[in-house]
């Protein structure tokens, strides 16, 4: 397996689930008819990949069924030079792909390519190597077509501490400074791997809506990397989305992650936070994964690597692949749609879950 294999799929700004392709798509599985659906982290392609897309790559973002993702681009530890090359990489990868590929930009580039069946790739960031003390990275990387920027990873950083930083404490002054300029850009704002003070923070310092793009929920299983009700709560109120994900993070056991324990999660948010306020961020690759033995040895070695690196969150593991086997499919968010509907949940509520409240809160900063 090629060292960029490891930087693709779910755990998108780690690698932790390598892009392998799976042996079969499976059924296609599709939402109502003309239903937005946003992934608020995911990946559709490797930045570093030679071009043109591998076969499966291609055949996974056309059978999705996705209208766009939020695509983390450079990766933890990328210099300003790093995320500007990777950035021109992935417009290029888009600009070759027309009729399958769009940068997104506006939310009209979300309507425009759920109208033409284009998958919208927004170009998103999960940490803040690349800025300095001076942030003028931010209005330059805005330019550059960057929508949505992250407050920081796992560990200490530039604006804020992670879930998994031993300093407690929340946004620098160069974090505080990053909310004015972000909001000032209209660039949404995503708390996602932040620590409790770091998030209550950015979001009481926002004037515009948030993301908690990819999370669970630590009322049904306590874990770093989750939220409490109050934040989902506070996040809400100030009109933002946080979408759950298909990761280990969402219980403590060792068998194999289930539909059924990203239902309680996603149904506890809705009840914290209100129908107008959850969404689905998979932190999974698009093209789904052949659960192989190169795949275990790889994934043994890369979480060996995070935890050396001290950015290996409690539970991951190679003997747990992370994902849900039932949702290890391009389609994913058209069967959480059939889930929900399973479970008695309205139309109205599904269009919002897949898609139609991230919508709302890019058209929103946008």
């Amino acid at each position: 397996m090629k060292r960029r294999e490891l930087l693709v799929g779910g755990f998108t700004a780690s690698g932790l689930v390598m892009l392998q392709p799976a042996r079969a798509l499976g059924v296609s599985s599709k939402p109502a008819p003309g239903t937005m659906t946003i992934d608020g982290l995911s990946i559709a392609f490797d930045v570093t990949a030679a071009t043109p897309l591998e076969v499966e790559i291609l055949a996974a973002i056309r059978s999705s069924g996705i209208t766009a993702i939020n695509m983390t681009t450079p990766h933890p530890g990328d210099d300003f030079a790093e995320t500007v090359r990777k950035i021109a990489r992935l417009q290029q990868i888009a600009s070759e792909y027309p009729g399958d590929l769009s940068i997104i930009r506006t939310a009209r580039d979300i309507q425009s390519c759920q109208e033409s069946g284009r998958m919208g790739i927004i170009i998103g960031f999960q940490s803040t190597e690349m800025f300095d003390d001076s942030l003028d990275g931010i209005a330059v990387f805005h330019d550059l077509g960057v929508r949505i920027m992250q407050m920081t990873y796992n560990g200490p950083g530039l604006f804020g501490n992670g879930c998994l930083s031993n300093d407690i404490s929340g946004l620098t002054a160069s974090g505080r400074r990053a909310v004015e300029q972000l909001n000032a850009q209209q660039i949404l704002i995503d708390a996602s791997h932040a620590n409790r003070a770091t998030t209550a923070e950015t979001i009481a310092a926002s004037q515009a809506p948030m993301l908690i793009s990819h999370t669970g929920c630590n009322a049904v299983y306590p874990h770093p990397r989750n939220n409490d009700d109050a934040e989902l709560r506070a996040l809400a109120d100030k009109g933002g989305v946080a979408g759950i994900y298909l990761m280990p993070f969402l219980d403590g056991g060792t068998g194999e992650l289930t539909s059924g324990m990203l239902l309680l999660h996603l149904e506890h948010a809705l009840d914290v936070c209100g129908e107008d306020h959850v969404g689905i961020g998979s932190d999974q690759g698009v093209q789904p994964i052949d659960d192989s033995p190169e795949y275990r040895q790889n994934l043994k070695e890369e979480v060996e690597r995070r935890i050396a690196a001290g950015i290996s969150a409690p539970g991951e593991s190679a003997d747990r692949p992370p994902f849900i086997p039932e949702l290890n499919r391009p389609d994913r968010l058209g069967r959480i749609a059939e889930l929900m509907a399973q479970r008695g949940h309205s139309p109205r509520i599904i269009e919002k879950v897949v898609g139609g409240n991230f919508y709302r809160v890019m058209e929103q900063v946008w």
